[in-house]
């Protein structure tokens, strides 16, 4: 591996060392902060996670799954092309860079983003794992306890992560025969003859469908069910003008609007970013079209759009479940089917920082995310000068491409600049003119888009 050079040591206060930015998680939001701040020589940093390694959904690596987008949005590219820990850099490392070149891949394959994500990590001095973070408090500076030790910092980055989301109603028999997609590769085993239900209808759910109707005899569950309340099984939007939505200048120009017309773009447009690519979609029908008019087997595959999951229940002798399912509309009378093992691709929600807590009272909130400012630094009553940043938290704030990847690594240059005191070029903007030439935000959107007011609810929904 390539040799860096030596980070600059903290100074020491009487809390212990002092870092001029202190990271509490090593996401792919954190990792790229982690990144861009690696080789500024006057700025220590520190990232902590409590992981063993920059793990990325590693229980949903299905062989043939890959990302959909690009592969220039990673860790640092889009922000700074030169930056020694590109996914470029990584392939060539690892000297495997014109076999890459050479797969003609159509777009990344996930576990090589994982690793990818994995070399990043160790190749950084300033990112430690198997240490987890207790609290970040305040004390003329930022204290924070971790399992190992105190540290203070002038600034902190919290990465925000995700845990998965399941029904209320299913959690208390989640196991072996209820759980969810992110546990797939552990528990999706054995179903050889079994009857299985998958429901959610975004990406994971059409890769963990895919997979379980191409296994080979014998290994093959008997009949897969898919699920999902939309209409039908969507592809994601992935043209031209629509990919402007995760550009910088949209962000800053979503950012400046009102919270209730902002709440309506998410829902219209969320299959922007969760729709299903192209190339699965076309796989699965592929697999239906083998297995019922090629192979006779009428029985393996059900589709059910536009469906609710409403209850589940044990099934006669308690073997296996049954799944009540009510139309998405409330239109139609419910329906059901059995399975013997159901896969929830039900999504994930971000993690409560629970690290904050001895900050709670002096931060703000807008509908449960913690109320950032431009740069995403958090709003509180604390010194100017000293700044806690958010990360991967404020999809409802600065929209769809929040949690998504492809403005990780701009919005690490915006954090980075203000911890930097810097101010880095802004690409062109949009083509688009979203909004009136008056809006001194953005470029701007005019589709009911005219100011920060209005209200949002955290509403789950009343079926999967």
């Amino acid at each position: 591996m390539e040799s860096l050079r030596s980070a600059p040591s903290p100074k020491h206060g009487a809390a212990g060392p002092h870092y001029g930015c202190v990271g509490v998680g090593v996401g792919p939001a954190n990792l790229s902060l982690a990144s861009l701040l690696h080789d500024h020589p006057d700025l220590t940093s520190l990232f902590i996670e409590q992981r063993d390694d920059a793990g990325w959904h590693d229980g949903q690596q299905i062989p043939g799954a890959s990302l959909q987008v690009s592969l220039f949005k990673d860790l640092v590219t889009l922000a700074e092309p030169t930056n020694k820990f590109s996914f470029l850099s990584y392939l060539h490392e690892q000297g495997k860079i014109y076999h890459y070149v050479n797969a003609q891949f159509d777009a990344v394959p996930r576990q090589e983003f994982r690793n990818y994500l994995a070399w990043a990590g160790e190749k950084n001095e300033n990112v430690t794992f198997g240490e987890q973070v207790h609290s970040v408090d305040f004390d003329d500076v930022f204290v924070i306890r971790t399992s190992r030790r105190t540290v203070t910092a002038d600034h902190v980055a919290i990465g925000i992560g995700n845990r998965p989301w399941v029904p209320p109603f299913c959690r208390p028999d989640l196991g072996t025969t209820q759980f969810h997609v992110s546990d797939f590769l552990q528990r999706a085993v054995g179903l050889g003859g079994l009857r299985v239900a998958v429901v959610g209808g975004g990406q994971s759910g059409a890769e963990a469908f895919l997979d379980l109707v191409s296994r080979p005899d014998g290994e093959g569950p008997r009949q897969v069910s898919w699920i999902s309340r939309r209409a039908n099984f969507f592809p994601i939007d992935d043209t031209p003008f629509t990919n402007d939505y995760y550009m910088p200048s949209f962000s800053d120009h979503f950012f400046a609007q009102e919270r209730k017309p902002r709440e309506a773009f998410l829902t219209e447009q969320l299959l922007t970013s969760d729709g299903i690519s192209a190339a699965t979609l076309r796989a699965i029908y592929q697999r239906c079209y083998t297995h019922r008019f090629l192979d006779d087997n009428h029985e393996l595959t059900g589709l059910y759009p536009g469906r609710a999951v409403t209850h589940v229940t044990p099934g006669v002798g308690g073997a296996d479940w049954d799944i009540t399912l009510v139309p998405a509309d409330r239109s139609g009378p419910a329906e059901q089917i059995t399975a013997d093992v159901i896969v929830w691709a039900t999504g994930f929600r971000p993690t409560a920082p629970d690290v904050l807590a001895p900050l709670a009272d002096r931060l703000a909130w807008e509908d449960g995310e913690l109320l950032i400012d431009e740069d995403f630094a958090a709003h509180w009553d604390g010194p100017p000068r000293h700044h806690l940043f958010v990360q991967n938290a404020a999809r409802r704030q600065r929209g769809l491409a929040d949690p998504n990847l492809s403005l990780v690594a701009w919005r690490s240059r915006r954090i980075a600049d203000r911890i930097l005191g810097t101010k880095t070029d802004d690409q062109h903007p949009s083509f688009v003119t979203w909004s009136p030439a008056s809006d001194p935000a953005a470029d701007g959107f005019t589709d009911g888009f005219t100011g920060r007011d209005g209200g949002l609810r955290d509403e789950l929904p009343k079926g999967v």
